[in-house]
């Protein structure tokens, strides 16, 4: 028995030995220059693997050699994992592989990157009425966020996406979630935390804006962090001529900043499913022509609120989206339109109120490395079945019209990074004067980060 233990210990050195000097020549083959196409080659090797086959080492029987892969190779059997935590890389039964193409079964391909948002802001008020969470909100210099964004590719069955935002003060899960990509009759599903795809501004994040802050009809409705919950989504692709997209979703509907006029900050739970947030949104694209192409979408969302057993919150939105880009001639322009419009209807006690919140933006890309862009909104006050300016117990200051016009100007030294100064004039007609303000706002972007939706 110490004669076999000696030639099994003897036998285990030359394989290690033998794969380093594979490992090496592997090495030398990458490093080594290409050869020119009349090296001799045969066209039908050309790819293929060089490597050498496996070998026996000498000396030992086939016996000793199944002992030695049995010690240092683990469990073989096809779909078992060598340890409890481990999974399987295969499909048990002897199906196929759950590998991701392009690559070796059992490996995810991770796309990581870290984005900063920053800026330095002038008000001339002492209480600016910045609504949204990544917003300039005093006077000197603001972390905006700092985002983590992760997504990868699990399994040919699911894709897993996660945005995690830090602030000087705490973490934030912002979204994680998983996306099926295996499901026929063009059918889709998301299921954990995410933002709503609510109208067209809801679902993005900070450094797809066209400005450094976001709209206030968005945080007046939705929140300072945009409408999102945990919960599951189904979207269809549906087979009309023209692009035809239907979704919808189930929320918690719980959350200061992700749900204000639905359950929002309260205690309540959710004992049925009347008490989660629904949401349905309709997508439709149309190319009028190869340079110019719109969006049109219509949403609603509805839910209850906390004023009252059974009142409930109801939001109907439309969006506008409208894109010239030239693709028939060399050229960097790229102009677009984008309006946005919220309808919201709450039942309080003994009345119903309604209010419109909307916005339209028009950004100009006039070369590579520049662009511009300007944007008006709008807020009436909430209004009592009949017609008259109610009480708001979500904005009880807020009993007429407010409006604001913002104007920026965006540099690009890279595709990694981004300048841009901003100066609005936001006008509250019930204060006494107008509020104006000064944005400078530096992004940075490290690592691989997917390209944003149309």
């Amino acid at each position: 028995m110490s004669s076999v233990f000696v030639r099994l210990h003897g036998a285990f050195i030359a394989v290690s030995i033998a794969a380093l000097f594979s490992a090496a020549s592997a090495s030398a083959q990458e490093s080594s220059p290409p050869l020119p196409p009349d090296a001799g080659v045969p066209e039908s090797e050309v790819g293929a693997d060089a490597g050498p086959p496996e070998e026996v080492p000498a000396g030992l029987t086939p016996e000793e050699m199944a002992e030695i892969e049995k010690a240092f190779g683990g469990d073989t059997q096809q779909g078992v994992p060598a340890g409890t935590s481990s999974a399987p890389d295969s499909t048990p039964g002897g199906g196929l592989p759950l590998s991701i193409p392009g690559g070796t079964s059992g490996t995810n391909f991770l796309d990581m990157s870290f984005i900063l948002d920053i800026a330095a802001a002038a008000f001339t008020s002492k209480e600016p009425l910045q609504g949204g969470a990544h917003d300039p909100t005093r006077n000197g210099f603001n972390l905006q966020q700092l985002e983590l964004s992760i997504g990868s590719v699990v399994d040919p069955y699911f894709r897993f996406d996660a945005n995690i935002v830090y602030s000087q003060f705490g973490v934030e899960i912002e979204e994680a979630y998983g996306t099926t990509l295996a499901l026929p009759g063009s059918l889709q599903v998301r299921a954990g935390q995410f933002l709503t795809r609510f109208g067209r501004l809801n679902a993005t994040h900070p450094h797809a804006w066209d400005f450094v802050d976001q709209p206030f009809a968005m945080s007046r409705v939705f929140g300072a962090e945009g409408n999102r919950g945990l919960g599951v989504e189904l979207s269809w692709l549906t087979p009309l001529p023209w692009y035809v997209e239907l979704t919808g979703s189930l929320t918690d509907a719980t959350g200061e900043a992700t749900a204000r006029s639905f359950l929002g900050a309260s205690n309540d739970r959710v004992l049925s499913p009347m008490d989660l947030q629904a949401t349905g949104i309709l997508k439709q694209f149309f190319p009028l022509s190869d340079d110019l192409s719109l969006m049109w979408g219509l949403s609603a969302a509805t839910g209850p609120n906390p004023t009252g057993y059974r009142n409930r919150t109801d939001v109907f939105g439309t969006d506008v989206y409208l894109r010239y880009r030239p693709i028939t001639e060399a050229s960097n322009t790229l102009v677009t339109l984008q309006v946005e419009a919220l309808y919201r209807r709450r039942q309080v006690p003994d009345d119903v109120l309604t209010d419109i919140n909307t916005y339209a933006q028009l950004a100009w890309r006039f070369s590579q490395r520049w662009a511009a862009a300007a944007r008006y909104e709008l807020g009436t006050p909430a209004k009592g079945e009949g017609g008259e300016v109610a009480l708001d117990p979500l904005d009880p200051e807020w009993t007429k019209n407010r409006d604001r016009i913002s104007a920026n100007l965006t540099f690009w030294p890279t595709e990694f990074s981004r300048l841009r100064v901003q100066a609005a004039r936001d006008r509250a007609r019930w204060r006494d004067e107008a509020d104006y303000s000064v944005f400078l706002a530096l992004e940075l972007v490290t690592g691989a980060h997917g390209a944003h939706a149309f």
